[in-house]
């Protein structure tokens, strides 16, 4: 575990470019630093590997204060990646990504086997990319290489300073999906910087807002996007973005509450007028608790009302079901296997609290697309 505890960095000029920092970062966490240009985001990542010393407060790794660390070994063990690779030009690929494990004097037998591992792992074939040079890389694959670089010595802290700032928007998602799986075998502990959001709200268990040498709020994403707690943080985040980001959007924000529920014991006659005065094409059919028992749709109720006494007889059973824990993303992937276009949303007891269709959500992410904002009446 690293911990901050109320550290600051001031310049002899003066400048305060870090002001009384105190926070944890957890072990196998990916924590992303992010914030404005001149936030302190950088400064803060590089004093836990003491490339920028801090002048108040103390840092500690798993306990023991970095400044009782030689600047020396406390770096080789930490992995640094940086904007666009900083590899050596005259190094090989399999040497730019074996230098620190030969440094730290291993036999070459372990490093060639770490080397080949390691570029199988961000995605790059060893037997062809092993002897070229980094010019010889596009600048996406000087990136993996990076990565490769940063994980040889098997560190267990991980520094990234804005490592896919200069790609395209392709590569850089490519890369972002290929840490995540990374980090998802190898659970390290990353520390993140980065300027946009949506690439922090991408790859963070925990962000740090910052501005002006502060921590504004560190809170996982959801909390985040749904509970912004400073101005500068929601207007940072940007309002809109949750409507881009539907796995953050709680099913129960877009679903339509007080949906048209009957009773199983309803006559077809008091249904139907039921259907017309909720101008719906469904019913949920729940027991007196309000848990699920099925839905009807409007053809099966007008086609067999002369023939049934309760609508019990012509209930059908739904497969398609949201939690009320799921997301709109969940809804969204759902909602074209929901063979009536309804999905109940139900709570723990099994209780139903409210439906989503098809025209919800299309309404809901259709207004705040546009910019218009608020819910929809579509429903």
């Amino acid at each position: 575990m690293i911990k901050f505890e109320n550290v600051s960095k001031k310049y002899v000029d003066g400048t305060e470019a870090v002001k009384s920092l105190s926070f944890e970062i957890n072990d196998g966490e990916l924590l992303v630093l992010i914030g404005p240009s001149g936030c302190g985001k950088t400064t803060t990542m590089k004093m836990i590997n003491r490339l920028i010393s801090h002048t108040e407060g103390r840092i500690t790794i798993d306990g023991k204060d970095i400044d009782t660390i030689d600047p020396v070994p406390l770096r080789r063990n930490i992995g640094y990646v940086i904007q666009q690779a900083g590899l050596f030009p005259h190094y090989t690929i399999e040497d730019n990504i074996a230098l620190i494990p030969k440094l730290k004097k291993w036999n070459e037998s372990d490093i060639k086997e770490r080397v080949d591992y390691l570029m199988e792992v961000v995605g790059l074939d060893p037997a062809v990319f092993a002897k070229r040079y980094p010019r010889e890389l596009s600048g996406g694959q000087q990136q993996r290489v990076g990565v490769a670089r940063a994980l040889a010595a098997n560190p267990d802290i991980i520094l990234m300073d804005e490592p896919f700032g200069a790609l395209d928007p392709i590569t850089r998602e490519q890369l972002q999906d290929e840490l995540v799986r990374i980090q998802s075998e190898m659970h390290k502990t990353i520390v993140f910087v980065t300027h946009d959001m949506d690439e922090a709200l991408k790859l963070g268990d925990r962000i740090a807002v910052m501005r002006d040498g502060e921590l504004l709020q560190l809170d996982t994403p959801d909390q985040l996007l749904n509970n912004p707690s400073h101005g500068f943080v929601e207007e940072f985040i940007g309002k809109q973005r949750i409507y881009q980001n539907p796995d953050y959007i709680s099913v129960t924000d877009i679903m339509r509450e007080n949906p048209a529920i009957v009773l199983p014991s309803r006559t077809p006659t008091v249904a139907i007028t039921f259907m017309r005065q909720r101008k719906t094409d469904t019913l949920i059919v729940c027991d007196e608790k309000g848990k699920l028992l099925g839905i009807i749709p409007s053809y099966d109720l007008h086609a067999k009302k002369e023939s049934i006494r309760t609508l019990a007889e012509i209930v059908r059973p739904i497969e398609t079901i949201l939690e009320s824990t799921a997301t709109a993303k969940d809804a969204l992937q759902m909602i074209n296997k929901a063979t009536y276009g309804v999905i109940p949303v139900v709570n723990e007891m099994r209780k139903v609290i409210g439906v989503v269709t098809r025209g919800s959500l299309l309404g809901v992410f259709a207004n705040q697309w546009s910019g218009e904002g608020g819910d929809s009446d579509e429903k």
